[in-house]
Formats: C-alpha cells, structure tokens, sequence
C-alpha cells in the first residue's frame, strides 16, 4: 500500500475503476450470454423434434440445420444418437456417462445445456414419443461460446486500456491537484534547514496558496500564520540574547580594571616587610587569590561572549599530539594523584585551527577529569585518526586512471580523514540525568560544590563553544567507572 496521499489516491483511482470496469464486464457478459442462450432456445422450438423422430422412423434427414444433435432412449438407454453433418446424419457413439446426461433431461421441461464428452456443449429438450420413448434434440452451442470468448478479449483489452490511460491521466491529474500541498511540503522543508538554534533568524519563506476557499489554502493560511508567529518570536529571543551578551560583555570589561586594582594593591600589601598581623596578611592572601579567580572568570565570559559573537578565530595548522603532551604533563603537575597516560599514533595528527582555543579545550577537560574524581584515578588522552569514507575512495575502472587515483588517494587520505581526541577516566562516572546539562553554562555536577574547587562551571561551556567554532562537536558517554570526552574535528 503506497504511503504517500499521491499514491494513495492513484491506488484508490484504479480500484475503483477496475471494479467498476469488472462489474460492467461480468454484467455484460452474463446478458450477452443470456440473450444468445434465448435465440438458441427459440431455434430448437422452431425446428421441435424432428430429427429425432427421423432417427425413430427412417426417415431423410436433409434441410436438418448442421450441428444438430438428435437421440432416442428407450428405458433409459440411449438406443439411437446421431449429429448433421452437412446434409447428412452421422451416428454418434455415446459414452455412458452421456447416456445418463441425456436421460436426466426432464421430458418435456424447458431446454437445458450439457456437455456432452464426445461431442460438445448442447442446448437440448426431451420429447415423449409415440412409442413410449423419449426423443432428444440440440442444438450446438459452439457459435454461442465463440462469441461469449470474443466478447470476453474485446472487454479484457478495452478494460485494460481504459485502466492505462485512466491511470497516466489520473496521475497527472493528483499531480497536478496536489501542487499546492507540495508547495506547502517546499516550505516547511526549507524552513526546517534554518539554523533556528541561535542567532539571528529570517524567516522570509511563506506558503504562496493561501486560497480560504480550498483545503489546501487553509492550511497554507495557517502555516504563514505559525511561520509569522514564529519569525516574531525568534527576533524577541535573539533581541533578548543580544542585551545578555551585550551586558555581559561590557560587565566583564568594566571589571577588568578594577579587578586588576585590586590584585596590584593586594600584591603591593603583600610585599610589605613591616609588622603586619597574621589575620591581615591571610585577609590579603584571600583577597589576591578571589581577585585572581575573579579575573579568570571575566576572561571566560568575554571569551564566550566572543565566541557567541561568531568573531573569527586564529587559523594556522595545529599539531593535537604535540598539543596532547604539553595538556597531559601541565595536567600531571597540578594533580599528581592520578595517573596519566597518553595513546598517541606514531605520525603527528594537525588540523587547521587556533592552537591556544585547542590548548584550552583539552586543559579544561583534564582540569575537569582531576578535580571530578579521586586520587588514584586513570586518566587516558588519545588521539587518533577516523577510518576514511569507503564512499571516498571509491576508484574509476579504468586501470591506468585507478593506479593514479590511488596514488592520488594514498598522498591526500592522512589528510582528509577527520580527527578524534578523547580524555577517559576510570573515575565514579557522571550522576544519572546530569549528562545532558555538563555543557550548559555555571553548570555543576554537585552543587553543594565549593566555588573555591569546583570553578565557575563555565570550562565544557567553553569546550563546546570552542568545538562548534571549529566546526566540530563534543559528547560524552559515562557510566560508573568509565566516563568519555569525545571530541570530533574536521580535518580540514
């Protein structure tokens, strides 16, 4: 069964036309056959039983119609049969079966058809005769199924016919009607391949079938309507990202200055060799170190705030082993509880994209793996390759061009396959329901965490933004003892 409405209704076209076409034939047919049978019947009671009785008596059979068969049976046998040939009576020799045929025709009843196995189909009535027998006459019902046959192939092909060209006709026809709801289809798709996730959306697509008379202008009506509603609300939403962005922008560079004040004068105390308290000195210890996670923090909202911004990012070839090195041992001295391990191919792996971004990216993903699980934990990074498309290098058959394609293949396919970076612990994993929620800004796993240790929640914020700028993308799988950072980036 077809499942779209054009089918549907092309489906449903035919069959009723062939049932319609099927009950016209049959109909046809059984008035052809019931007219013809009548013309028969109405021979046989012109010509009565004439021949019959010549079979009885002796008598010449000329002016007999050809075809015709004639018996006599007395106590229920057959004792004479012949057919006309021609002007002349053929004996026929009759299987018993047909004896009893001819001796179940009702004497004097209407006229009935049998089929007679040595002869054919007959139209027959039985007569009493003079001398206690019963005289069976018939006429051959050939001419009345050839006819029926002929009639049966002319219906067949005109049916057919008629089914074809209904068929061609009908499809242009649904085609042609469902234009306006293919319109509609046209729309809605190009609709739905707008970027509606952020940013600045225009919705400049609109359903051109907006009929009120028509069903399907209805719905074109109505989908204009929703699309208009829409295009308003994502202008108030990209109006309202707009002021946040703006606002943390401009807070963060406002905070700058005093933040580093503060920092310089606490710095400046701290150097201080006169007599100064222990409650002082600890005051302006925690007063540096605030300030210093403070200034880092506006660094990360300017960053996203940039990123947001979709302002360009330094574009140079980067190597990700060499990137992986520097993250891991940077790593190892911060947190020298847990064990690092590095599972690097033997080429170095370079994309195109901004070293420092990628730096930070991985930085924060150890940063996250250290604090995030105790000491003991394995922590593994590891770069690699993804196997390139089969679809890609696939070779043309000419033997000559596929020995340079594959040389073609073999210099560009270390460069044209993307790359994968993963950082895996063997920690307690992620809380159930909380994987979808680490990417989100100030997100934490625990929060009752301390801010003195667990950071601003911002570092995935950042991963994820930093990915999606490079046109790649980040996920995470995790369950107790295995948790996975899996980033994905074009090599190209």
């Amino acid at each position: 069964m077809p499942r779209t409405i054009r089918g549907r209704m092309i489906a449903g076209l035919l069959v009723l036309l062939a049932l319609t076409c099927a009950i016209v034939g049959v109909a046809t047919f059984r008035a052809m056959d019931s007219f013809l049978l009548g013309r028969v019947d109405q021979q046989l009671a012109g010509y009565g039983v004439r021949f019959a009785a010549s079979l009885e008596h002796g008598e010449d059979t000329r002016g007999q119609a050809p075809g015709m068969f004639g018996a006599r049976l007395v106590g229920g046998r057959v004792t004479q049969a012949a057919v006309v040939a021609r002007a002349d009576a053929l004996p026929v020799r009759l299987s018993r079966q047909d004896e009893e045929t001819l001796a179940a025709v009702p004497v004097g009843g209407p006229a009935l058809t049998v089929d007679l196995s040595v002869l054919d189909d007959y139209r027959v009535q039985a007569v009493a005769g003079r001398d206690g027998d019963v005289l069976v006459e018939g006429l051959s019902l050939h001419g009345v199924e050839e006819t029926l046959g002929r009639l049966a192939l002319l219906e067949l092909a005109m049916f057919t016919g008629t089914l074809a060209v209904a068929g061609v006709a009908g499809t242009l026809w649904v085609r042609l009607s469902l234009r306006p709801l293919q319109r509609i289809a046209t729309t809605a798709r190009k609709v739905s391949e707008l970027p509606l996730a952020s940013g600045e959306v225009s919705l400049a697509e609109r359903v051109p079938d907006t009929d009120p008379r028509t069903e399907t202008g209805l719905v074109g009506a109505a989908f204009n309507r929703m699309l208009g509603h829409v295009e308003a609300a994502l202008a108030r939403r990209h109006a309202v990202e707009q002021r946040l962005r703006a606002f943390a922008a401009d807070a963060s560079h406002e905070l700058r200055t005093p933040l580093a004040s503060i920092r310089g004068h606490a710095e400046l105390a701290l150097r201080e060799r006169g007599a100064m308290s222990g409650d002082v000195r600890h005051a302006l210890n925690r007063i540096d170190a605030e300030s210093g996670r403070m200034s880092e923090l506006v660094d990360e909202l300017l960053l996203l705030v940039r990123l947001d911004e979709g302002r360009p990012l330094a574009r140079e070839e980067v190597d990700l082993t060499r990137l992986a090195i520097e993250a891991t041992g940077d790593a190892r001295a911060a947190a020298p509880g847990h064990r690092w391990r590095l599972e690097l191919p033997e080429d170095p792996v370079t994309v195109t994209g901004d070293p420092l971004r990628l730096h930070q990216v991985l930085a924060n993903l150890l940063s996250n793996a250290a604090v995030h699980t105790p000491d003991g934990t394995t922590v593994t990074v590891a770069v690699r390759r993804l196997p390139a498309d089969a679809e890609a290098r696939r070779l043309p058959a000419d033997a000559e061009a596929r020995d340079v394609e594959a040389r073609d293949v073999e210099a560009r396919d270390v460069e044209a396959r993307d790359v994968e970076v993963s950082v895996t612990d063997d920690g307690p994993g992620i809380p159930a329901g909380l994987s979808e929620g680490i990417f989100e800004r100030f997100s934490r796993v625990d929060p009752a965490r301390s801010r003195a240790t667990g950071g601003a929640g911002l570092g995935l914020a950042i991963v994820r933004a930093v990915m999606a700028a490079h046109g790649g993308s980040v996920d995470v799988r995790s369950r107790p003892g295995r948790t996975e950072f899996r980033l994905l980036l074009p090599a190209r």
